[in-house]
């Protein structure tokens, strides 16, 4: 069930971007938002989903909330995809 919700969120272009840009590093919405070209209301709905789905974490810095790549969410994906594949 997780792997599906997963896959369901990862299953959008710009979720991947969003995700593909936080390689680099921790950012603001405002700073992953000058990288794509669609709406901060738009950013917000699909970090919405990723936070939700685990894939991104997120911190407040003074006025800033901050996004980053969950790490141990990622392994534990990659994990559970090459279990499905060894079955």
């Amino acid at each position: 069930m997780r792997l599906t919700k997963t896959f369901a969120a990862l299953a959008d272009q710009n979720r991947q971007k969003i995700l593909d840009i936080l390689k680099q590093k921790e950012m603001s919405v405002s700073d992953i938002g000058a990288k794509l070209d669609i709406t901060l209301a738009t950013l917000s709905h699909h970090l919405d989903i990723l936070k939700r789905n685990e894939l991104v974490a997120s911190r407040r810095q003074g006025q800033q909330i901050l996004y980053s790549l969950n790490l141990s969410v990622m392994e534990e994906l990659e994990k559970e995809i090459i279990k499905f594949f060894h079955k």
